[in-house]
């Protein structure tokens, strides 16, 4: 009954040219252009998950299946590759727009500050200024998750999950203490060696690797990965895995602490209320605005009550078993934030869910949702 349901889900793969880089989007749904949608149907909602490293979208085509699944398939579940991580078949064209065409190739897109901007410039030409958004990072994806959110404050989005997030001291963690050296000093030893190994390899042989391997790793082949095995994709990989651990050092508390929770502030057109002394500003959050009493009191029904919410906008998920972000990393946020949604996994689930708890994560994240779905 699981397969057939599986099946039945509609993922429409996409090759696009964004900030000048190929880039792999997989969209499941039946939503393929959102951004010249204008019918009654389009929905008011985007998930999107950005992978971690590498990344490889077609590694989350299950977990975006379940979760779309357990949305009511009401709203599309968008995964991207990483930029220069995806590489399009010879036989499958890229698409552009006009947008894109125009903008700005981006400095150093295959580095952490350009996966960054990848992203952004991917929500700018392809998604309606207006459509909520529900962002899911992955390991690293986690950390350009909180800098989209700190470089766009005006993004529309009214839930982040951050999944075993790789914001903080990367090389000090048990796996980076061996990656480290490996990524930052025998960077190009790694190089020479992957494109002499892989580049004379026959495409028959590498679809045969890669299959293994997926059935290992229980991942459905839906979508074939083969940029596993490109050299082009895994130099990228590895350029942006030396970055992570040289820059991913200091959590960012500046951020978490300016989007932990999301408060609803007045909507009055006059953005204050007819009678209070003292404009509402509404970019800021309610709970820092004093509560002043008015001069004169016209009706009780002319006052402007602020609505306050106190629903999360971020939620973390750390694991117990991650030796990228080891549990004194989760010890240590929750408590300098006590206030925040801040989780320790309960399964012991690995860093990489995807190979075989996506259906653990996304009932989380779905149950997590279903109030904020709900008003949608």
């Amino acid at each position: 009954m699981d397969s057939e349901l599986k099946e039945e889900i509609p993922v429409h793969e996409e090759f696009i040219l964004c900030g000048g880089a190929e880039t792999q989007v997989l969209k499941c749904g039946p939503w393929t252009d959102l951004f010249h949608d204008q019918s009654v149907k389009r929905p008011k909602l985007l998930i999107f998950i950005i992978p971690g490293n590498p990344g490889f979208s077609a590694f989350y085509v299950p977990f975006a299946k379940a979760l779309y699944s357990l949305t009511n398939r009401r709203f599309p579940v968008w995964t991207i590759s990483h930029a220069g991580h995806a590489l399009a078949p010879k036989d499958k064209k890229i698409l552009t727009t006009s947008e894109d065409s125009n903008a700005q190739e981006i400095k150093d897109i295959y580095g952490l500050n350009g996966q960054i901007e990848h992203k952004l410039a991917f929500l700018r030409t392809h998604v309606p200024k207006d459509m909520k958004l529900v962002l899911i990072g992955h390991s690293i994806g986690s950390y350009f998750t909180l800098q989209m959110l700190k470089r766009v404050p005006e993004l529309p989005v009214i839930r982040a999950f951050l999944l075993f997030p790789t914001i903080e001291r990367m090389s000090e963690s048990p796996n980076g203490r061996i990656a480290t050296p490996l990524l930052c000093w025998f960077r190009y030893v790694l190089y020479v060696t992957g494109y002499l190994l892989l580049k004379p390899c026959p495409e028959t042989i590498k679809s045969l690797l890669i299959r293994r391997g997926l059935q290992v790793m229980n991942l459905e082949n839906e979508f074939s990965p083969l940029n596993i095995l490109e050299p082009f994709c895994l130099a990228n990989a590895a350029y942006l895995g030396g970055q992570e651990m040289m820059e991913v050092v200091k959590r960012d508390d500046e951020t978490i602490k300016e989007h932990l929770c999301k408060g609803t502030a007045p909507t009055h057109p006059a953005h204050h209320c007819p009678v209070c002394v003292e404009e509402l500003p509404l970019s800021s959050p309610v709970k820092q605005q004093p509560l002043r009493v008015p001069t004169m009191w016209k009706a009780l029904d002319t006052l402007c009550f602020p609505v306050l919410s106190t629903s999360p906008q971020l939620t973390f998920y750390y694991g117990t078993i991650d030796p990228w972000c080891p549990k004194e990393y989760y010890e240590d946020i929750k408590k300098d934030f006590p206030e925040g949604d801040i989780r320790l996994c309960e399964k012991n689930i690995p860093h990489a869910f995807i190979t075989h708890f996506n259906q653990e994560m996304a009932d989380m994240i779905a149950d997590s949702l279903k109030d904020d779905l709900s008003k949608m």
